[in-house]
């Protein structure tokens, strides 16, 4: 049996006070933490010098444990228009960060993270926690909820592109079915 090569992932779940991160390795099909914490940004003043520390601090993890990817917390959209400008700006240092390190990197939506993790979209921050914990067999108690947010993005990552349909044109099972006969069984 040809054993992966393995590779890490980074998850980030961007902030403007505190920026969460995870990296998860990846190896014959299995996951592990390899790191989380956050960024505290709240000593910074301005809004630009906490963007230029995000960026700073993510390409401090990248070179650190070299992933392959990254997974990041797109914005959920709320009613005050100003936070939500700041919260897109924080996610994109993070994902120029990413991607000037060479990184591809994928956007998930906090419902299909806690969908993924949980099986439920509208878990709350300690059901996604104590999931985490058991899917990667650790206590997580004291770690940040921005730390575990970033670690379930990464997590979320591994299960959809892990999944059978995830290189697949379309990525419907009819589309799997057409490109994969021999993976059909006939009953009589």
């Amino acid at each position: 049996m040809k054993s992966s090569i393995p590779y890490k992932i980074i998850g980030v779940d961007p902030g403007t006070q505190m920026c969460g991160y995870g990296i998860l390795e990846v190896a014959n099909k299995k996951i592990r933490l390899i790191d989380s914490g956050v960024i505290n940004l709240k000593k910074y003043e301005t809004h630009q010098e906490k963007l230029l520390h995000i960026y700073k601090q993510i390409q401090l993890e990248i070179k650190t444990y070299n992933p392959k990817c990254m997974a990041i917390e797109a914005p959920f959209f709320g009613k005050n228009v100003q936070s939500m400008l700041k919260l897109g700006r924080a996610q994109g240092s993070a994902i120029v960060a990413g991607m000037s390190m060479g990184l591809e990197v994928f956007e998930y939506a906090p419902k299909k993270i806690k969908q993924s993790v949980t099986g439920n979209g509208n878990a709350s921050k300690e059901q996604v926690a104590a999931m985490l914990g058991n899917i990667l067999e650790i206590s997580l108690e004291g770690k940040y909820s921005d730390a575990t947010d970033a670690l379930g993005a990464a997590v979320c990552h591994f299960y959809q592109s892990s999944s059978p349909l995830a290189n697949i044109k379309g990525k419907s099972w009819g589309s799997f079915l057409k490109n994969n006969p021999d993976k059909i069984k006939h009953f009589k």
